[in-house]
């Protein structure tokens, strides 16, 4: 039998290019098990987003410059996000969908100036740490962050340890907090029981919050959410809000931005600005409303935190604009804050002056969280995408043309 041997040089290379593609595979690999994180900044004129203005959608009220909760001097919002795999369901491995969405109040640089704040339940089939002591308290000491249901824990947890490398002990020298985390579910689309969230991801999100133009629809907590049986997850809006009193004396102007992680509603009660839009394009994903949603409230109006759980109420008359009834399965779960009367938490003085609104004087500023909260919805449903996720579900992003038609149709088309 003959045999034919390689020079020995020719083997070492063959033995080096193996070691080589063997490398290249093992990397590739490692890669494809990395979280897609979004960028920490994307403007609008960069995007190939279309906001519900857009496409003609009439709203009542004016929005800020970016029509955001950034719109609110100081908020910076980030995200997270992981889209991995597609096919068959297998927990601990996907397909996965979902993220991280990180609010905070005042910005990095203003970490340890807590926000005077208060939250409200609408119905509370949901989680929203650390409630206990805003109420008791009256302020929101960190950041926010939003996530699904089942990675609240980890997000916590994260939110904690990232607290204590950026900030400073408090006046009696310890590190201490009760991190507001909450969440909606978004276990159809998601391997929400495989807890793909991790610590990096929260870390991530929150070192790359921003100002301006900020994302919405399917990216970070949003990324797996469903609304009205539309591809939900994250819309937001803001209102300039002139508050005068007597005709001699200028007016005082403020914003309110309101952020929504879209997760609810059934598809025939979607009311687009008052049009039956969820009548006119039936469909179905669930049996039931399962669905909940996260509301935050940014104003630079200087309030109380008294004055503040009213507007987080009124994040309930906007939602119901659109149609929702609120149902039992939904965790509908608010936090509103003001960006005024920097350090009035600090205990370096006995007593601190800090300025708020009459009571009298807040119609407007309820006005502004209604109309906000409606468009921070629409938009959500608007700047979106048809996605397929776990166990091949497949959720459509509500059409455009027939949104368009639709207003159309019943004469409330903003040309």
């Amino acid at each position: 039998m003959k045999r034919s041997f390689l020079p020995a040089r020719h083997a070492v290379a063959l033995c080096v290019g193996w070691l080589l593609l063997l490398m290249l595979v093992l990397v590739i690999d490692t890669r494809a098990h990395e979280p897609q994180r979004s960028p920490p900044v994307r403007s609008t004129s960069q995007k190939q987003a279309v906001r519900a203005r857009d496409l003609g959608v009439p709203f009542d009220g004016t929005p800020g410059p970016l029509n955001a909760i950034t719109d609110v001097a100081g908020v910076e919002v980030g995200y997270a996000t992981t889209i991995r795999g597609e096919g068959k369901l297998v927990i601990g491995k996907g397909p996965v969908r979902t993220g991280v969405t990180a609010i905070i109040p005042r910005g990095h640089d203003s970490l340890n100036d807590p926000v005077y704040a208060a939250v409200f339940s609408l119905n509370g089939n949901g989680e929203m740490t650390g409630t206990h002591w805003i109420e008791e308290s009256g302020f929101l000491e960190g950041p926010v962050v939003i996530t699904n249901t089942h990675s609240v824990g980890v997000a916590r947890d994260a939110v904690i340890a990232w607290r204590i490398k950026h900030g400073a002990s408090d006046a009696s020298g310890y590190w201490w907090s009760l991190p507001l985390v909450a969440e909606t579910w978004d276990g159809w689309l998601n391997d929400t029981n495989g807890f793909h969230v991790k610590p990096e991801d929260v870390f991530h999100a929150l070192d790359s919050a921003h100002g301006g133009a900020i994302e919405e629809g399917s990216v970070g907590g949003g990324t797996g959410m469903i609304c009205y049986e539309f591809k939900g997850g994250n819309g937001t809006a803001s209102r300039k809000i002139d508050i005068k009193v007597g005709k001699d004396k200028p007016a005082q102007s403020y914003t309110v931005g309101v952020f929504v992680q879209a997760n609810f509603g059934r598809r025939a009660l979607l009311m687009i600005a008052g049009v039956p839009v969820g009548k006119e394009i039936p469909g179905s994903v669930y049996k039931d409303d399962t669905g909940s949603c996260i509301a935050v409230v940014a104003t630079d109006a200087p309030l109380l935190p008294n004055q503040l759980k009213r507007l987080a109420r009124r994040v309930s008359i906007g939602l119901a604009r659109t149609g929702t009834i609120s149902g039992n399965g939904s965790g509908d779960l608010f936090i509103a804050f003001s960006t005024a009367n920097r350090n009035s938490w600090a205990p370096d003085q006995v007593t601190h002056s800090v300025q708020t609104i009459p009571n009298d004087l807040m119609d407007p500023i309820f006005t502004g969280v209604v109309e906000a909260t409606e468009e921070a919805v629409v938009n959500a449903l608007v700047d979106n995408q048809t996605m397929t996720g776990a166990g091949n579900h497949r959720v459509e992003a509500l059409p455009h043309d027939r949104l368009h038609e639709i207003l159309k149709k019943y004469n409330r088309l903003k040309e």
